[in-house]
């Protein structure tokens, strides 16, 4: 695919982008100055976190160029659909805010492979680490630098691997000098940069569809209107070519979030049983999510951070979803002249495209100062949970059990760059993936999340699983993953029987992966004795009778963890019935 030509940035860009980095540069020196000889503060900033840089640095890290690029780009090809990523979060923060918080800090562990340990066994910890250093470089860290690549070389004209080699450079530098500490308040001033930006570009998106009136609800009307067929023989064509290219019909829905069972991406099964797989492994099992959490100050403040992530993610879809409805609205003929795989792929440039002819120069460095910041945030993230992974579950727990906390943290930032290199090199083999950036990365999470969500799970609920069954249970999901994907590889769409033929779309795959591996622990761990004491204690399995639920909840409604958590689930159900066939 050849890229598009670059545009110039001007002073006033370079300025607006020099301030940015400059005080992104000071935040992150001053807050990780203190002398790093402790691995409690380098990997979790001292177990000091207020809420507010747990919710924003988990929002923060979340976001990437797998939303700006990706998710856009998704949302180009797909529609509205694209929010339930988002919004179907609520299941899982639900979760995480009453259930997983309390038990995982009870636990007192710096990362979940050290919880798997000792909840099952050493070769678990060892599995599960060795699994999330893998896919951190391959399914997210290669792919975030290289949807940033395809930006940067977009804004400037360098070459792909130049960008990456930048970036790469440039985001990698708090996670080595600062630890957690540093990636969490350059995380949350990067946040408030990027919702500033994401929403510059779907406002001025707006008032460019709105015409003469100049008016956004105008804009959103020609919006919806083209989303659903209308405004001209274009906009009718594009949406039967989107229809017949994913679902084999001639209607398909934009602008709703409900989507039939054949759906490649986004079918509302998933809705029951997306949280089980890719939700708890994502939200609760992802060592770079949870750490913000593993590093509250207290239970209130790791659940009201969560509260907070909850609130931004409803918004998060105005400033990632959005962005590819107004470009469709606009652009219909990437779909209707170019051939499928070659629309999905130009896809991956929606946003950039939409940076290039709408936002204004000196407004154009505040746009590269938020897609930068949302790439930075989320690399820096993850190297530092990455390198806490290989740390303290592979160097000390296998290599150098007798490490010093001096030695712990050389070796963090040791790994760290390390981890950064590979990240890069793999980087520029994504180009040879067609298709979306945010599928490419769904597609990969599908198939490392459901053995582990599913022994997690049974293990916390169950205190006759073991280790032996857990094991069983990660290499029969593996198994069956694989099985699975040469299975629908092989078949063309619509050609199984009907029951097989809803179990495509690779969500639906996962939980089948996510059974079979849950029945898989269940039945092996009966083979062997029940486990000792020490791993079934309150710490490690639920104990309803035990388990502090409704303590430190707050003291008014104003601070109170229900109030604000029962307004948050409202939202999000009264969004999803107001984007479905229900309502469009």
């Amino acid at each position: 695919m050849d890229v598009l030509n670059a545009f110039d940035l001007h002073f006033w860009d370079y300025l607006a982008f020099g301030f940015y980095f400059v005080a992104l540069c000071f935040i992150g020196l001053w807050v990780g100055r203190k002398e790093k000889s402790d691995s409690g503060d380098y990997f979790l900033a001292g177990r000091d976190l207020p809420w507010y840089a747990v919710g924003g640095s988990f929002i923060a890290s979340n976001i990437s160029a797998e939303h700006f690029i990706g998710m856009v780009g998704a949302a180009y090809i797909y529609g509205i659909c694209i929010a339930k990523t988002e919004w179907g979060n609520i299941w899982a923060f639900s979760f995480l805010i009453w259930i997983f918080i309390p038990f995982l800090l009870a636990s007192k562990v710096f990362t979940i492979p050290e919880f798997l340990e000792r909840r099952f066994n050493f070769a678990i910890r060892q599995v599960f680490a060795a699994i999330t250093i893998i896919s951190n470089v391959v399914a997210f860290l290669a792919a975030v630098l290289y949807g940033g690549g395809i930006a940067l070389q977009t804004l400037t004209g360098w070459s792909l691997g130049t960008c990456i080699l930048a970036l790469g450079l440039v985001a990698g530098i708090w996670a080595i000098y600062g630890g957690l500490r540093s990636v969490v308040w350059t995380d949350l001033f990067t946040l408030f940069v990027m919702l500033l930006g994401g929403f510059l570009v779907s406002v001025l998106g707006l008032y460019a569809l709105s015409g003469d009136s100049g008016s956004i609800w105008r804009g959103i009307q020609v919006m919806v209107e083209r989303n659903q067929g209308g405004g001209g023989a274009e906009w009718a064509e594009a949406l039967r070519n989107v229809a017949q290219n994913i679902l084999g019909t001639d209607d398909y829905n934009r602008m709703s979030i409900i989507q039939p069972v054949n759906h490649p991406f986004a079918p509302w099964t998933t809705m029951l049983v997306g949280f089980l797989t890719m939700g708890i492994w994502y939200n609760v099992l992802n060592q770079f999510m949870i750490q913000r959490v593993l590093a509250a100050r207290n239970s209130w403040h790791a659940r009201m951070g969560i509260v907070m992530s909850g609130y931004l993610k409803i918004l998060l879809p105005t400033l990632v979803v959005m962005p590819g409805l107004i470009y469709f609205a606009m652009r219909p003929d990437i779909i209707n002249d170019n051939p499928w795989g070659v629309a999905t792929e130009l896809s991956n440039q929606t946003y950039v495209e939409m940076v290039r002819t709408l936002i204004p120069i000196g407004l154009r460095g505040l746009i590269l100062a938020a897609l930068f910041g949302a790439i930075q945030s989320t690399v820096n993230s993850v190297l530092n949970s990455t390198s806490t992974v290989f740390t303290l579950d592979i160097y000390k727990r296998w290599i150098k059990p007798e490490a010093t906390e001096k030695t712990l943290v050389r070796v963090g930032m040791i790994s760290t760059t390390v981890i950064l290199v590979l990240s890069m090199v793999m980087a520029v083999f994504i180009k040879h993936f067609e298709g979306s950036l945010f599928i490419y990365i769904q597609l990969l999470y599908a198939f490392f999340a459901a053995p582990f969500s599913a022994i997690f799970v049974l293990g916390i609920l169950s205190r006759r699983v073991n280790g032996y069954g857990a094991l069983w249970a990660i290499g029969v999901g593996f198994t069956v993953s694989v099985l699975l994907k040469i299975l629908y590889n092989a078949q063309a769409p619509g050609t199984l029987p009907g029951i097989v033929e809803l179990f495509r779309p690779f969500v639906m795959q996962a939980s089948i992966v996510w059974a079979a591996a849950a029945l898989t622990c269940a039945t092996a761990s009966r083979l062997r004795p029940p486990p000792t004491a020490e791993k079934v204690s309150d710490q490690l399995t639920l104990n309803f009778h035990k388990l502090n639920i409704f303590d430190n909840l707050g003291d008014s409604w104003r601070s109170n963890i229900v109030f604000w958590w029962a307004l948050f689930f409202l939202i999000v159900v009264g969004l999803m019935v107001s984007f479905s066939d229900l309502v469009f």
